[in-house]
């Protein structure tokens, strides 16, 4: 793994780019693992860009982020791609964030400890100390900022800017990769948002807008709801409508009660956030304007 990389890039769709990124690494002595590419040409939305991300071996002298950057400095400029390369042996670092709802937090942890997440979990982030006991046993640093209005004298929004200024810093100090809300039930500031910008993840079900606020899976169990599902999706400051990364849902019915529906609806947020993590941190997902293009 240590000679493996990820090359993914965009650009406006053209004839050559296939040809001219293979034809680049064969002659630089690479071997191509495998390579997916998708143009949005399709449709009155379309937004006329080409996607590619390239699985490959480089040879010892290339096997240096620095250096496959600079064999594709012609290219990239060339066509205009807004390019990245990434050392496949190189861990993304996490942090999760979470408030009272700890069945995302814990699948989390299962499968990055089980090996199933190639991720390093850096640390967890709670407005509460819920799991402080929890992240102890896994021997992750567990970080309690409340969001004490009393301790700004009473104002909410100063208390929010400080405790996410806490928030800033340690994902600077951390060097923090990606940051997930596994259920983390605090609405962050566009500010927060901005810095974050294609590196923080967020789930919730797929009520919205139809069941806002508390105990949503008991709204939709009182309405007869037949399908429950979840959304995982970048963080934007617009609150709940960042590019969708997945989606799944289960047929339910009523014959099940709202604790069967609670149930099940947090099932599939564990697999849906999960999937959208693996996703992340393997580079398959490209945002596209509003959209995400996967890579699977």
């Amino acid at each position: 793994m240590e000679q493996e990389f990820i090359l993914t890039l965009a650009c406006r769709d053209t004839r050559g780019i296939v040809h001219a990124v293979a034809g680049l690494l064969v002659q630089a002595g690479c071997n191509i693992i495998d390579s997916q590419q998708f143009g949005d040409l399709q449709g009155e939305q379309a937004s006329g860009l080409f996607f590619m991300r390239v699985h490959f071996e480089a040879p010892p002298q290339l096997a240096d982020v620095q250096a496959l950057q600079t064999l594709f400095e012609h290219t990239r400029t060339q066509f205009g791609m807004t390019l990245q390369l990434h050392a496949r042996a190189r861990r993304a670092r996490v942090l999760l964030m979470v408030s009272q709802h700890g069945h995302c937090l814990n699948d989390l942890l299962f499968r990055w400890k089980s090996g199933s997440l190639p991720v390093d979990v850096a640390a967890i982030i709670s407005n509460h100390r819920t799991f402080e006991d929890l992240a102890g046993s896994y021997g992750i640093p567990f970080h309690h900022l409340p969001l004490s209005a009393v301790a700004a004298g009473g104002d909410k929004a100063a208390a929010k800017r400080a405790q996410e200024a806490q928030i800033e810093a340690l994902i600077e100090r951390e060097a923090i990769d990606l940051v997930v809300l596994a259920r983390y039930m605090q609405i962050l500031s566009p500010e927060l948002c901005q810095a974050l910008a294609g590196r923080a993840i967020n789930i919730h079900h797929s009520f919205l807008p139809s069941f806002k606020g508390a105990r949503p899976y008991y709204q939709a169990h009182a309405r007869g709801v037949k399908l429950i599902g979840a959304t995982a999706h970048y963080v934007t400051p617009d609150l709940d409508e960042g590019p969708i990364i997945e989606q799944d849902v289960q047929r339910v019915d009523h014959g099940m009660s709202a604790e069967d529906f609670t149930a099940a609806g947090r099932d599939i947020e564990c697999m849906v956030l999960a999937r959208a993590v693996r996703w992340h941190v393997e580079h398959r997902v490209l945002v596209n304007g509003h959209k995400c293009v996967v890579f699977r």
